[in-house]
């Protein structure tokens, strides 16, 4: 150990007369702990959140969607099999979409009908179904009569039907008729009914077999676009580069990001806005060290006067009081990083007590749509915290540890 290091554990450690000295010092340390704390667990909420919003964005979003400008998709064979050949995309299926009204018992409901094939897993990721297994045959059978539809809970309870009830189905096509235009009608039979996480998007299709659509829409073998699922988000956005290489205009290929990637950058303007104020907690207790070092500095003049004259540098006095004060920055940063994760990666057991204790509801599950209260620690987030903390921990010790450094020996001892 240098005798630098040595005479900043000294200087730690309170006298009796420099007791105040040291509860600053312990003030300083809690600030920055409470503060890097703080940090870590109000990021690790923001990307839970972050994460729990896309997942409910993308329970009926796909992570690539191709189309065609005006028309519908006449060669989705083609497409799906070129979205296959490339890399992290796990499936690609047609789709096809129209709006239309449900009709019941007096009841009428806008949707979105949404002709899916059976492998299309993107529909079905992140919601839940009250018929269990049954679903898939009775939608996917082509000899069920009448077809069957899935509709989400929302439109179930405006209709006021159940499953197994039959509900007719009412495209924005006409017949002409010496009575004027009739519009085209076909009843389906409720197989299922479904309830999204976040319930914002879903509650708005209904869905049918892709066959099934494409007779009642008269579209013959074409189709609304090409949904492509990827493995991961992040890769949603060159997979969707590479498609338009080869399917430029009249084609359009977006990704998730296209079509909700301003909502989901404000999200990250919000992180980034919390991250910058809670950042002062930290920088008000690193004016606590400054506090505490220029304390030092006048209670030690004497001290540093007489290492100056045994042959200490000023770089060596400049040194003593860096490292004492980066010690209680890095005592305060390692104490707050502990408590932020251990308070970040426990976060729904500690709110669901705390709501047990108060008898008070803090996460309300149905509000947000999410089952348990989100909080994913991300390590580029903590390393972010700890080093924002100990450059501010740095620099609050430079003005303190320069004028001890440029301390006259000769004036500090003139009257002692």
């Amino acid at each position: 150990m240098n005798y630098e290091l040595f005479v900043s554990l000294r200087y730690l450690r309170a006298k009796r007369k420099q007791t105040f000295i040291s509860v600053i010092s312990f003030i300083s340390i809690a600030g920055i702990t409470l503060g890097v704390a703080a940090l870590i667990v109000v990021l690790a909420v923001m990307t839970g959140f972050h994460d729990g919003v896309r997942q409910q964005i993308l329970g009926n979003i796909p992570h690539v969607m191709g189309q065609k400008h005006g028309e519908d998709l006449a060669d989705p064979a083609a497409v799906v099999s070129r979205a296959r050949q490339l890399k992290h995309v796990v499936n690609a299926t047609a789709f096809v979409n129209k709006e239309a009204m449900l009709l019941s018992r007096r009841n009428v409901a806008a949707v979105n009908v949404k002709g899916v094939e059976r492998d299309n897993k993107i529909f079905r990721q992140s919601f839940l179904t009250e018929s269990g297994d049954e679903v898939d045959s009775l939608l996917f059978d082509s000899s069920t009569t009448p077809p069957g539809i899935l509709i989400g809970l929302d439109t179930a309870t405006t209709l006021g039907i159940a499953v197994g009830d039959s509900i007719n189905v009412i495209p924005p096509m006409f017949t002409i008729t010496p009575f004027g235009m009739i519009p085209k009608m076909k009843p389906f039979k409720v197989v299922g009914i479904f309830k999204q996480r976040g319930g914002f998007i879903d509650a708005y299709f209904a869905y049918i077999d892709i066959a099934q659509a494409q007779r009642f829409f008269d579209l013959g073998e074409q189709v609304s676009g090409v949904e492509i699922e990827v493995d991961n988000f992040d890769q949603a956005v060159p997979v969707a580069s590479a498609l338009r290489q080869d399917y430029g205009f009249p084609y359009t290929v977006r990704s998730w990001e296209d079509m909700f990637g301003s909502f989901l950058a404000a999200l990250k303007l919000e992180k980034l806005g919390l991250f910058i104020v809670l950042g002062i907690i930290v920088l008000v207790a690193a004016f606590n060290i400054a506090t505490t070092l220029i304390m030092v500095v006048m209670e030690k003049h004497r001290d540093i006067a007489i290492l100056r004259s045994m042959g200490a540098t000023a770089k060596s006095i400049m040194r003593i009081f860096v490292f004492e004060g980066l010690i209680i920055g890095t005592l305060g940063t390692l104490l707050g990083t502990g408590l932020g994760l251990a308070i970040a990666k426990n976060a729904d057991p500690l709110i669901k007590g705390l709501e047990s204790l108060f008898k008070v509801k803090i996460f309300d599950q149905s509000v947000y749509g999410m089952d348990h209260f989100p909080s994913v620690v991300n390590s580029g987030d903590v390393i972010a915290v700890v080093v924002v903390s100990m450059a501010i921990s740095l620099l609050a010790t430079i003005y303190p540890a320069w004028r001890a450094a440029k301390m006259d020996p000769a004036e500090a001892l003139r009257y002692e």
